[in-house]
């Protein structure tokens, strides 16, 4: 077996590390495979409760009226997110712009946007208005607070109770599932039904969001099955399966998602319009095939853990940790460290491997970011890819991997690279 990975250059000792770490979480393996398994079913369910057929993989130009593919697997969403309806469209082109369609939709001049987990991720701060920017919330006159996170990155529920009660002008809470660029724990979709039900017997009125971006199919369970206004996320993530060219998904109540519809398109507009031209196929493939997807990523994620800690990096979460979304972070410590795992990442790709990746201003972050993604789909982080800011504690996050063999390359190929480099000792 390890010919092959010498032919692509990995070290024998990178090699022997790795079928160690194997034989430590090898068993975790059979659980992932058994969510996979429910989630799969969940999914197949929905698709024949709403009669999907190859009727529905036919485009529509134009306006889009009548597009039979677009209104049934948005039922499909629907059924699958447990929720009473969906906005799955091509039009939406990342998470991103989902979340800003959903925030922009359901918040009014004189309204204040909360977040109960502590400051959003980083490209959220200029649709708030965090950071100034055109057409931020801020500019509209949607004001925001949030609460602190407790210093362990648990949720400070106290503090919740407390800020909400002071503040009748809160109308949404948004709550963030993946950690983003931080170290706190990704929170569970227990613990985000736990804040909800706090957060709603205080005023039932206040719409509570989640951005569900890299948690899709992880539990058995999403956010819309614990009380969710609206979950939201990117088809180029998890739900996209990696066949998905573009698109996002806003999953809630009738009333949210009709906004939504029509912040998206125009008022009067809604839902009615929004021609889906040839990628209907791939979003309907790619819900199929996320559940197995996102086990392929959970594994590589696990693996991730296991390496860099038999290597003595700090990881998070650790390779014994219960698992709510495919992201892995690594504190590299150094911007050596941060650059040489990207360059083994990318090296391992199928797409662009000659490329050295390297640290820019990317949109909508406040210090340079180096990103390593060979993907089939730019941009697509439920593929092999990984990425962080160039800021102390110079930490990746490692996510992706269609497939668990690529996945495992990948981290070996980061490996391989920071060894070269005298980075890590073997």
């Amino acid at each position: 077996m390890n010919n092959i990975f010498k032919e692509i250059g990995i070290d024998d000792k990178v090699f022997s590390l790795g079928e160690e770490a194997i034989a430590k979480i090898s068993e975790r393996f059979a659980e992932i495979d058994r969510m996979a398994e429910l989630n799969q079913t969940k999914v197949i369910l929905a698709m024949q409760k709403n009669r999907v057929s190859a009727a529905c993989f036919a485009g529509t130009t134009g306006y889009g009226y009548n597009d039979l593919g677009r209104e049934t697997l948005e039922k499909v969403y629907a059924d699958v997110f447990h929720s009473e309806a969906a906005l799955v469209r091509p039009q939406i082109t990342c998470g991103t712009h989902a979340l800003t369609v959903a925030l922009s939709a359901n918040l009014l001049p004189g309204d204040t946007l909360y977040s109960p987990v502590g400051r959003p991720y980083d490209t959220l701060e200029e649709v708030i208005g965090i950071r100034p920017s055109p057409c931020s919330l801020a500019e509209y006159g949607v004001d925001y607070c949030e609460t602190d996170l407790l210093p362990d990155g648990s949720i400070d529920f106290k503090s919740i109770e407390r800020d909400v009660r002071a503040n009748p002008k809160i109308k949404l809470a948004t709550i963030q599932r993946s950690k983003g660029y931080k170290t706190r724990p990704t929170l569970s979709v227990t613990q985000i039904g736990e804040i909800i039900k706090l957060i709603k017997g205080i005023n039932p009125e206040i719409i509570c969001m989640v951005d569900n971006c890299y948690g899709e199919f992880v539990e058995g369970i999403e956010p819309s099955d614990v009380g969710a206004d609206m979950t939201v996320g990117s088809l180029i993530k998890n739900p996209g399966g990696g066949l998905a060219p573009v698109g996002g998904y806003i999953c809630g109540s009738e009333k949210c998602v009709e906004r939504c519809a029509y912040r998206l398109s125009a008022p009067g507009l809604g839902q009615e319009v929004g021609a889906t031209l040839s990628v209907t196929t791939s979003l309907y493939q790619g819900l199929f095939m996320a559940p197995t997807v996102v086990a392929a990523a959970l594994k590589g994620a696990i693996f991730a853990s296991a390496c860099y800690e038999k290597l003595g990096f700090k990881t998070f979460p650790t390779s014994d940790t219960d698992r709510h979304d495919i992201i892995q972070s690594v504190e590299l410590k150094t911007p050596e460290g941060l650059c040489a795992f990207c360059e083994g990442i990318q090296a391992a790709a199928p797409v662009d491997s000659f490329a050295t990746p390297e640290p820019w201003a990317m949109p909508g972050y406040d210090s340079e970011v180096i990103m390593a993604a060979g993907t089939f789909v730019q941009g697509s982080s439920i593929e092999l890819s990984a990425d962080g800011p160039m800021r102390e504690p110079y930490a990746v996050y490692f996510q992706g991997g269609l497939t668990f063999p690529h996945a495992k390359l990948g981290i070996l190929m980061s490996i391989q690279k920071m060894y070269e480099k005298g980075l890590v000792t073997l």
